[in-house]
């Protein structure tokens, strides 16, 4: 193959170095060097040979990758526990393995790949690339791939697991991370983020399978000759928009909408497809953020790539928005699976929570309309991770649908949706509160694309009715949420651990800012107070921190660790009953509970 690009080097280079000082730490170097073809990654780690940056070396050399909530993620560049072509390479070769072990038919079901529009210069590792590397690694094996041409939402790839009967698909995406991330997002047939035992045993089987087997694997031109590529987007984006329809509830009302909306895809890969789906429901297309709609790895007119940062990264959607006189803002996040919502009433912009009461009321309300027999009631699911608002649950008990709770992370609502589908049951919505929704249950995973096309009808509905979406907001339930970044993997520890040992030795904390704590979940030790036995039923996850408090004054508030990005969260709620207390008084005891 070509040598073009400055990405591919010699295929029998056998470059010399000087030693490090660290055996250890120069069997690793020598390890990458003998293995890595990717020119400007080997670039990195002999500079950094050359400049005696030891413990960058031990860094990106003595630790490999683990699934987290996403799969893979981290940043892109040389070295065993960052994102790039050996890594990638490794990881398919790992998938291949336990693939061709847990299927018999894997030869003939294949994998469906997608890819997001992310990349970086200085390491050649755009997704496009990665994509097509995890790609060539199936068909060296023969293995038949279905490789989209182009980026697609996230979405896409699970939404094609299913349609095609694919064994696994592979989405080479970092969602909303900063720019020097990317990552590798495995699911399984059933269209769900693969979960335990699956990422496991696939990750035994990449650390049995590191050594690339050929040269074959590092042909990213592999899939321009090879019979077995195939290109699912024309087949996928059409079955995806028909099917959308069935999400549509008022299309007439829809063609005479007088509302504008405006849209940004964040440079990622959201814009054609959500003009795609307005048409799909009738609309005229949204107005596109002219300095967002076209891809751009380097996310260049945005802090962070993160709509749910609200209205500071929403600063060019809301000036566009009121010199067009557009009275809701959409915006999609760079792989287009999360949306986040603005509305011209001083500029109300939707936490998750909110806009997930808005669409769990509209699901139902539309279900209720085409099935007005009580008793269908009993097979209606709406989904939520635990640290999600609890207003549907509320909901739920005044409707008489299910509601159920899962750990944060759309694979346990992906795989749970899967578990129902079986019995008969029918989940119509499910959500995180990290602006992750799930409108029906055509894809088990978050969309933002078909999302935006609801709250756009919903929008409309209510409009027509004299209504806002802020008027329709309704419930006693305020929820507060943020986070404080720490790099330093001990210090959290020592953070978790003084929780759970507060006043000695397994002994958590009793009260917090005054009010007395009445329930402790802890689920990276499966101890819950509230229980008899003293045994969560959530899974226990020991991988990753998670303790959630239940106050006396009906405060439920909840401290955890990102799987996608150094940040502690915590989640606070006000849970009250009608009358109570005024949302302003709640809302200021929520503050103040956060604070202490």
């Amino acid at each position: 193959m070509g040598d073009d690009n400055g990405v591919n080097g010699d295929l029998n280079a056998n470059l010399r170095y000087q030693s490090t000082g660290d055996p250890q730490l120069d069997k690793a170097v020598d390890q990458w060097l003998t293995w890595d073809k990717n020119r400007r990654t080997r670039a990195q780690v002999e500079a950094l040979v050359a400049a005696g940056r030891r413990e960058d070396l031990r860094t990106r050399l003595c630790s490999r990758m683990s699934f987290g909530t996403a799969g893979l993620r981290a940043p892109m560049g040389a070295g065993f526990n960052r994102i790039n072509d050996l890594t990638v390479i490794q990881s398919t070769q790992g998938l291949y393995s336990y693939l061709s072990r847990y299927f018999p038919e894997f030869s003939s079901r294949g994998v469906v790949v997608g890819f997001d529009t992310r990349g970086q210069e200085e390491s050649g590792c755009s997704s496009q690339r990665l994509a097509k590397l995890a790609a060539a690694v199936m068909l060296s094996r023969d293995v038949p791939v279905h490789l989209f041409s182009t980026f697609v939402p996230t979405p896409y790839v699970p939404y094609a697991v299913k349609k095609l009967g694919a064994a696994a698909g592979v989405m080479i995406t970092a969602s909303h991370n900063p720019k020097e991330d990317n990552g590798y997002k495995v699911y399984w047939c059933n269209g769900a983020q693969i979960s335990s035992p699956h990422d496991k045993g696939i990750l035994q089987s990449i650390e049995e399978q590191l050594e690339p087997w050929s040269a074959s694997c590092w042909e990213e031109d592999l899939v321009e000759r090879c019979s077995l590529r195939t290109d699912p987007l024309t087949q996928i984006n059409s079955c995806y928009m028909d099917e959308l329809t069935s999400l549509c509830f008022h299309r007439d009302l829809n063609r005479s909408c007088p509302l504008k909306f405006v849209h940004s895809s964040f440079h990622g890969v959201g814009h054609a497809f959500v003009q795609q789906a307005f048409h799909a429901f009738g609309f005229a297309p949204p107005i596109p953020v002219p300095e967002q709609k076209d891809p751009d790895p380097n996310f260049s007119s945005v802090r962070c790539p993160n709509p749910e940062e609200g209205e500071s990264v929403l600063e060019l959607s809301l000036l566009l928005a009121e010199r067009e006189n557009a009275c809701i803002v959409l915006a999609t996040d760079p792989d287009a699976d999360r949306l986040a919502v603005a509305e011209k009433c001083g500029w109300k912009v939707f936490t998750g929570n909110e806009l997930a009461a808005l669409l769990g009321w509209w699901m139902f309300f539309n279900w209720k309309e085409a099935h007005p027999d009580p008793a269908d009631t009993q097979k209606v699911y709406m989904l939520a991770t635990t640290v999600s608002s609890k207003i549907l649950q509320a909901f739920a008990r005044i409707e008489g649908f299910h509601y159920e709770e899962t750990l944060p992370g759309f694979k346990w609502i992906g795989n749970r949706i899967h578990e129902l589908s079986k019995t008969g049951n029918s989940v119509i919505f499910a959500f995180e509160e990290s602006i992750g929704f799930l409108c029906g249950s055509m894809v088990p995973e978050k969309d933002g694309v078909s999302s935006a096309a609801v709250v756009a009808e919903m929008a409309a509905y209510l409009h027509n009715k004299q209504l806002s979406l802020n008027q329709q907001l309704y419930g006693h339930h305020v929820s507060k949420t943020s986070y404080v970044i720490c790099n330093d993997p001990p210090t959290i520890q020592k953070i978790f651990s003084r929780i759970r040992n507060f006043d000695g030795d397994a002994s958590y904390p009793k009260t917090c800012g005054g009010v007395r704590i009445v329930h402790i979940r802890d689920v990276t030790t499966g101890y819950d107070s509230s229980r008899p036995d003293r045994r969560s039923v959530l899974p226990v996850t020991r991988s990753s921190q998670m303790i959630t408090f239940t106050l006396q004054n009906g405060v439920v508030a909840t401290l955890r660790t990102s799987g996608t990005e150094p940040k502690i969260k915590y989640y606070t709620e006000y849970c009250a009953a009608p009358g109570n207390r005024s949302a302003e008084e709640f809302s200021a005891l929520v503050r103040t509970l956060q604070e202490k």
